[in-house]
């Protein structure tokens, strides 16, 4: 489960001019449940202006268009080839679904719907896995066989199915940032399940502090933090292996499948916080690093400069050890 614990230490500023008092900008804090997760939208307005609805109703527009868990959504429909026109929001995330699978070598794919469900994390029941059910499905996966064609989605093996649970909170937390915007508000902070993004500083000119969670010994201990970073028009979304699985014949099973091998994912990380300019980039890396590991992403993000990485990895059954990519300020808990 992807989870962030946000820290906004909110200190209010009154400003003078010229003699005359000038009205401090107000802290809003709306929160809610979308996408079977929590959301939290902080922001400071002049007027307080409660935002509630119109960030509640484009949450509507995109889990209509992205929710597989909605019969006649827009992904629902193109799964099933009923149709294969898609709506905006659809093809903003396709597109970029498909530029970072290819940057990536295919650890991110969103047409992994198929092994998903089939290991019991889509909206499927879990199936009996053999290696020849694997094998099977293996076959109906991979984004090389998409493109798409102004607003048609063209699928070169009809069984091919979408899954955007990898990037879509992250996209929505961008878009309901720039609403936001839209209406005069240059500070903010937006958070879904663990993506975020945070634009502006505060009132005292800090920017926002964000908590990364310590990793937790399962899926029912209670969340707590170790370390903290400071975001000012940036972005970020972390993934991980403690807190969404399933156990059985005494094997844990992650949520993050590897489209590779078709099996979740079986290395010693354990989540990673990836940042970027935007949210979407930000959630579909994370995704992508958790498949790739340690290793291989250390390498790949050593010929980029647009994102950076915070790593947690086993290193015991008892310890973990960090890995923080160049340029990144992790501040730990003991030491703030």
């Amino acid at each position: 489960m992807r989870s962030l614990i946000l820290s906004a230490f909110i200190i209010t500023l009154l400003l003078s001019s010229c003699g005359t008092q000038q009205r401090e900008p107000r802290f809003v804090n709306i929160r809610g449940v979308v996408f079977g997760t929590y959301y939290s939208v902080s922001y400071y307005h002049d007027d307080g202006k409660d935002f509630s609805e119109a960030i509640d109703s484009i949450f509507n527009v995109i889990n209509q268009s992205m929710s597989y868990y909605i019969p006649n959504s827009t992904i629902s429909l193109i799964n099933r080839n009923e149709i294969n026109e898609a709506d905006e929001h659809f093809l903003v995330v396709l597109n970029r679904s498909l530029e970072i699978a290819e940057e990536t070598g295919g650890a991110f794919d969103p047409t992994i719907s198929p092994l998903v469900n089939a290991w019991g994390f889509g909206f499927e029941d879990r199936q009996r896995i053999t290696s020849a059910l694997i094998d099977s499905l293996k076959r109906i996966v991979g984004y090389q066989n998409v493109t798409v064609a102004g607003n048609r989605v063209i699928k070169a093996i009809p069984e091919i199915q979408f899954d955007f649970n990898a990037i879509a909170k992250g996209y929505a937390s961008d878009i309901a940032g720039e609403l936001l915007e839209s209406r005069g508000v240059e500070t903010y902070m937006v958070e879904i399940g663990g993506d975020l993004i945070a634009r502006g500083l505060k009132p005292d000119g800090t920017p926002w502090r964000i908590g990364l969670e310590r990793p937790a010994k399962d899926m029912h201990a209670s969340q707590d933090w170790d370390y903290m970073v400071e975001l000012h028009n940036r972005a970020v979304a972390t993934s991980g292996s403690t807190r969404k699985y399933y156990e059985e014949g005494g094997q844990r099973f992650s949520h993050t499948i590897d489209p590779f091998i078709g099996r979740p994912v079986e290395h010693n990380l354990l989540s990673v916080s990836v940042f970027a300019d935007d949210c979407m980039t930000a959630d579909a890396f994370a995704t992508a690093f958790m498949v790739m590991g340690l290793e291989r992403s250390r390498e790949f993000l050593s010929k980029r400069d647009d994102i950076q990485a915070f790593f947690i990895y086993s290193e015991s059954d008892k310890e973990y050890g960090t890995y923080i990519t160049e340029g990144l300020k992790v501040i730990p808990r003991s030491e703030l």
